[in-house]
């Protein structure tokens, strides 16, 4: 049991990591031009989807990034409770839901 804390905390840091290195990676490509700003939402969304969305909002106010665009201002924050509800729900359970 617990190698299956370890894989899944191991997951949730690596997702966040990744996380922030879309963020810096979709800055740097963009370079200050607002039409390719708007470029890459998706993969904004599936990363936090997939459980990075605290690393993608916290990145998000670090490197200055797209903090006009209130679609990923509101959404962002959603999924990451959501994130959190769904973490918290899997360690105390004890990852028994996976199984049938």
């Amino acid at each position: 049991m617990l190698l299956l804390y370890i894989i899944f905390g191991v997951y949730i840091a690596a997702v966040n990591f990744y996380a922030v290195l879309l963020i810096k990676s979709q800055k740097d490509e963009a370079g200050g031009d607002q039409s390719k700003m708007n470029a890459g939402d998706g993969k904004l969304i599936l990363c936090a989807l997939l459980g990075g969305a605290v690393g993608i909002y916290v990145s998000m106010f670090i490197l200055k990034y797209r903090l006009k665009n209130m679609m990923l201002m509101v959404i962002m924050p959603v999924i990451a409770v959501i994130n959190i509800y769904f973490i918290i729900v899997a360690f105390k359970s004890g990852f028994t839901f996976f199984a049938a």
